[in-house]
């Protein structure tokens, strides 16, 4: 991995911190729910370049949510496991084809959103799995998934770029 990978994902990380934190969760959010940019942001990154970037910007992206959440490492670990499990999915799948990412975001969103669920209010003995599926699981998912068809393409082009770069500097040395 190139230190101009790295860079970037990093200041994209930080992007969509911004953008989830300041635009979605103030301006464009329907009935209290807000897409998970974030979950976006990892997925897509574990789905174009394998289980260590996907782990390692994971748990950045994690790590970002717990700082300004409080509970530290709660977030970073389930981002790392997710990106890492969706990284394995990457030499499976084809990543230019739109459908198959959107579908690996709705289904890591949905599995994100169970785990809170879990970990969040059936340890306090909040049983009404139903209500929380059909007023935020669901709804969820469907807001991700809309908003991932404009964002995964946006981070597509950028790690697409990112390898042109690397390919004709490879190309300079041999």
């Amino acid at each position: 991995m190139s230190i101009r990978r790295i860079i970037i994902n990093f200041i994209l990380a930080i992007l969509t911190f911004v953008l989830h934190t300041s635009v979605f969760c103030r301006v464009l959010d329907f009935g209290g729910v807000t897409p998970d940019l974030m979950l976006i942001f990892v997925t897509s990154v574990a789905f174009l370049r394998g289980e260590k970037p996907g782990l390692l910007s994971g748990f950045f992206g994690g790590f970002l949510i717990d700082i300004f959440s409080g509970k530290l490492g709660f977030y970073a670990l389930i981002y790392m496991y997710i990106g890492f499990l969706v990284g394995k999915l990457n030499e499976v799948f084809y990543s230019q084809n739109i459908a198959i990412p959107i579908t690996i975001i709705s289904v890591s969103d949905f599995v994100y959103n169970f785990v809170l669920y879990v970990l969040l209010f059936l340890f306090r003995r909040r049983f009404d799995i139903g209500y929380y599926m059909m007023n935020t699981i669901i709804p969820s998912v469907v807001y991700t998934a809309l908003v991932a068809i404009f964002y995964y393409p946006f981070i597509l082009k950028i790690h697409e770029r990112i390898f042109e770069k690397e390919q004709r500097s490879e190309k300079k040395f041999v």
